[in-house]
């Protein structure tokens, strides 16, 4: 199967040649992809191509809409209702464009979508005038991708390699719509790993949704992953997708996998955060919602600030899981660091995060190693977030900081210079699965790499501190009037704020940590707020004492003596 996917993939990817001149190597995909879709399309409907065409007659004649009678006789999720195929194309090279195009709208609706995303027509009009287009076609007619030929496995294969190497050569776009796949592998794995019944039910039927569907890798990954766990599990999938290219990918591939594409989407869900996007383009839309519906809608805990969309991302996702009294949900999302802490108490960053811990929506939290992303270098998280934790869950959180968990890439792809293995996927698995907090020695230390807390562990009551205003003589003046008369006035100079944890009572906290610095401080309480914050890196610090200072001295006076022995040198 290896090779037999290596040949059709070298023989696709040599129809580059025939395009090298007149096409950017960054352009190729735009003609290979929607030729390969289309023949293995035009071969999957060979066998009841003639049947289709006398059917669609007979319904017709008898005044009916042909279209379910059509499916059926084509015993696929789509059909073609031309007497044409790529074979017969061959036959008039004069008037290829036209017959072309004449049988690619003779797809049922959902194909022709593929390929009006793809904007293959534009491809058509571009081959046609470098005088390429019969030579492009007549290659792809000469290949048999008939299921019998090629099974589905290796054409999703063959497909995603296809894929991988036009992201590749675009890099620029790249990361835009593409995790890396061991990410995805991972995500999936985190998933699947608590839900007993989808491992090991006959029948069972799962469902999937990815808003930010891309290329489809999600959906595919976790469509592998479920059926070699338990092949006679089914998994519904929905995606939705707002790059038109993006979204063609997604639906070439599913469908040469046979895989039905009716719930796959074209249109924004509200935009998938590139890390930290901003959404000032939907900002009116989305305060509209959150001001109107509230909790009905999506955004009734709060909005970040337009700078960062990555939270929106997270309640968008929350407010699709299924309910839990139906059985629950679970998610996973990738997100950079800020919204683990950014926004102080009462921000909406803050009030967020609030809401997923305090409604025990997190089961753990992965730190990511850098370098991971083709597109951005930085620190990146894994969310599972789930609103049916199993019993010893409830009430926690995990955080697992598997940054060290990489190896390094023979070849960089972008910014992406660093890659999971499926040694360090699996352990990262482990690791979640045993639900326990476990250290590793390093250097004869002990580092953690799982931590559990509790929900509240990471809220705090964040205190206003007044001080008093004081005259020239150094006594503290009162108040005149209204409900502050014969109180201190606050000195707005002197206010100050401090961060009390949840588990700690405010007042004792006040009179152990402030009144002893300053006697005559006092709480406001009017501006007493609730915040939550999850500091990652703060729970994984390892304090490595300084090494004894006769020691550096003792490396200093080397290398001072060895700048003294070279200017010695010089001046000799």
């Amino acid at each position: 199967m290896a090779t037999q996917n290596a040949n059709l993939s070298s023989f696709i990817w040599s129809v580059a040649d025939l395009l090298r001149g007149d096409y950017k190597q960054s352009e190729y995909g735009k003609v290979i992809l929607p030729f390969t879709v289309l023949r293995r399309l035009d071969c999957v409907l060979e066998p009841t191509k003639a049947e289709v065409l006398a059917e669609k007659v007979l319904r017709e004649k008898a005044g009916l809409n042909p279209e379910p009678f059509l499916l059926r006789k084509s015993s696929q999720f789509f059909y073609n209702t031309s007497p044409l195929d790529l074979k017969k194309l061959m036959g008039d090279q004069d008037h290829i464009g036209e017959n072309l195009r004449a049988y690619m709208q003779a797809f049922s609706p959902a194909v022709r979508d593929i390929f009006e995303s793809f904007e293959f027509h534009t491809q058509i009009d571009k081959l046609a005038k470098s005088g390429l287009l019969y030579m492009v076609t007549e290659k792809f007619a000469s290949i048999d991708l008939h299921p019998s030929v090629v099974s589905n496995a290796e054409m999703g294969a063959v497909f995603e390699e296809l894929i991988r190497k036009f992201a590749e050569l675009s890099n620029e776009t790249a990361g835009e719509h593409f995790t890396p796949r061991e990410v995805i592998r991972l995500m999936v794995n985190l998933l699947f790993i608590e839900d007993d019944q989808a491992l090991t039910q006959p029948g069972v039927v799962r469902s999937l949704y990815d808003p930010t569907a891309g290329t489809g890798g999600m959906l595919s990954v976790a469509g592998e992953h479920l059926a070699s766990l338990n092949p006679h599990a089914r998994l519904v999938m929905y995606g939705q997708e707002l790059n038109p290219e993006s979204y063609a990918i997604c639906k070439a591939d599913m469908l040469i996998k046979g895989q039905d594409i009716g719930n796959i989407i074209f249109g924004n869900t509200l935009s998938n955060p590139p890390f930290g996007v901003e959404w000032k383009k939907i900002e009116a839309v989305i305060r509209k919602e959150a001001e109107q519906q509230g909790f009905n809608g999506r955004f009734g805990p709060g909005l970040p600030r337009v700078s960062d969309g990555s939270l929106l991302f997270l309640l968008h996702l929350i407010a699709k899981m299924r309910p839990a009294v139906d059985g629950g949900s679970r998610f996973g999302i990738v997100l950079n660091g800020s919204p683990l802490f950014t926004g102080g108490a009462g921000s909406g960053e803050s009030e967020i995060r609030r809401y997923v811990l305090e409604s025990d929506l997190v089961e753990a939290i992965i730190a990511l190693p850098t370098d991971m992303f083709y597109n951005t270098g930085i620190s990146t998280y894994v969310w599972i977030v789930s609103n049916r934790k199993p019993q010893a869950r409830k009430g926690k959180v995990q955080l697992i900081d598997a940054s060290s968990f990489w190896q390094k890439m023979r070849k960089s792809l972008g910014s992406k210079r660093k890659e999971l293995s499926p040694e360090h996927i699996e352990d990262i698995t482990r690791l979640f699965g045993d639900f326990k907090e476990v250290s590793r020695q390093v250097d004869g230390s002990p580092v953690p790499i799982s931590r559990i807390f509790d929900n509240d562990a990471f809220g705090y009551h964040t205190i206003t501190v007044e001080r008093p205003e004081r005259d020239a003589a150094g006594n503290v003046v009162l108040g005149s009037k209204g409900k502050g008369k014969g109180k201190p006035v606050a000195d707005s100079s002197l206010r100050d704020t401090e961060n009390v944890p949840l588990s700690d009572d405010i007042a004792a906290y006040f009179k152990r940590e402030v009144l002893p610095h300053a006697p005559d401080a006092w709480i406001d309480t009017d501006k007493t707020k609730v915040g939550y914050e999850i500091p990652f890196n703060r729970h994984f610090y390892v304090f490595k004492p300084p090494r004894p200072l006769a020691e550096i001295d003792a490396e200093l006076k080397g290398v001072t003596d060895r700048i003294l022995t070279m200017i010695n040198g010089l001046t000799a």
